[in-house]
């Protein structure tokens, strides 16, 4: 998502652009691209709540959860 949220971004000709990411799971992030602000880093586990969702499930819970199947 990142990468096409940049490339769209940047055909604006951005004087500066900054990523933040409030988790970010450095075993999935494949990427040479630099995140500028990070909350936490967090393992390879699905999670859920604070807006995060399973199959239209969990996006409302005020807290994040790691999904165990």
């Amino acid at each position: 998502t990142i990468v096409k949220v940049m490339d769209t971004l940047m055909k604006k000709n951005p004087k500066q652009i900054k990523i933040a990411a409030l988790l970010v799971k450095p075993g999935k992030f494949n990427n040479k691209m630099e995140i500028d602000y990070k909350g936490m880093d967090i393992g390879n586990d699905f999670i859920v709540g604070y807006g995060l969702d399973y199959n239209r499930k969990g996006r409302n819970l005020k807290d994040i959860y790691i999904v165990v199947e």
